[in-house]
């Protein structure tokens, strides 16, 4: 069985999709006012394992695994790179509260997820009440404003991004070497992360499916995601409800990009500041976290 969040319940939901029938695995608990958390790269809903227990005191908490990760359907993606859009896998996740029974909620986002929580605050403002982002300045604004230092750093946007099935073939011919070197090679290392969930990280790498699949959420962030975001700046489209945005002060992000700058191009009303860590917030710095998020949003 995967790694089981402290004291919660696992559900699968089914939800129709363009990409047909998409299952996407959940763990849940808690009672109150919802809360959707969205994990990152190459991770699960795992990540959420420091957090939710507390959280989950306050609010109905589902930590869920996006499309492609986890135990989530895997299909495999169109030559648009479409089935990966942000704008799709966060389609899945507002079903996913709705299956729940609620049309509103509060959102986290971290890395990867942070973008599919962009995507999904923009697409259904009405649907989310306030959003907090982790470790991410826009999509659009990193790829435009990359520089030698960003693009050193995070080499990884632009390996994952080349056609199949050169990256797949790569990172599968040792797995374990490439998930050490990227997740150990920042800031923290990898002792922060508890071995239960490492096995579960490492057998996303290790599935093929999952492989392809992290590939083309990157492949639709350099292609298909960018054009959305830019219609949306085109539009004047600005994200209504309220964002709160923290960031690793040993991360690159915190180098390379001004989060609150970058969130304020896109939304009305931006609050954050930076913490004592790197990337993997949750893991890292988690009692802050938790305290940030009842801070916002009770």
């Amino acid at each position: 069985m995967a790694f089981l969040i402290p004291g919660f319940q696992q559900q699968t939901v089914a939800i129709e999709s363009e990409d047909g029938k998409i299952e996407i695995d959940c763990q849940y608990g808690g009672q109150g006012p919802a809360l959707l958390l969205l994990h990152g790269f190459p991770q699960s809903k795992a990540i959420w394992h420091r957090v939710a227990p507390e959280l989950q005191k306050h609010f109905f908490v589902v930590a869920a695994d996006l499309r492609g990760y986890g135990a989530s359907s895997k299909p495999y993606g169109k030559t648009d790179h479409s089935t990966y859009s942000k704008k799709a896998m966060a389609k899945d996740q507002l079903m996913v509260m709705k299956n729940f029974g609620h049309e509103s909620f509060f959102l986290i986002g971290h890395d990867r997820g942070g973008r599919v929580a962009h995507r999904l605050a923009a697409d259904y403002p009405e649907n989310v009440k306030r959003l907090m982002v982790l470790d991410v300045s826009p999509t659009l604004t990193m790829y435009e404003k990359t520089n030698m230092e960003f693009a050193k750093g995070y080499w990884h946007w632009f390996f994952l991004i080349q056609p199949e099935p050169i990256p797949e073939k790569l990172i599968g011919a040792d797995p374990e070497f490439w998930i050490k070197n990227h997740m150990g090679g920042r800031y923290a290392g990898l002792s922060i992360f508890d071995p239960a969930c490492w096995s579960e990280y490492l057998s996303g790498v290790q599935d093929p499916k999952t492989l392809h699949a992290m590939c083309e959420d990157y492949r639709a962030s350099a292609s298909i995601d960018l054009e959305h975001d830019r219609a949306d700046l085109i539009a004047k489209k600005r994200i209504p409800m309220p964002i709160r945005v923290l960031w690793g002060e040993h991360g690159l992000v915190n180098k390379c990009f001004k989060p609150l700058d970058d969130w304020s191009r896109v939304a009305t009303e931006v609050s954050g500041q930076s913490l004592d860590c790197g990337h993997y917030i949750p893991e890292e710095r988690p009692q802050e976290l938790v305290e940030q998020a009842l801070n916002f949003f009770k």
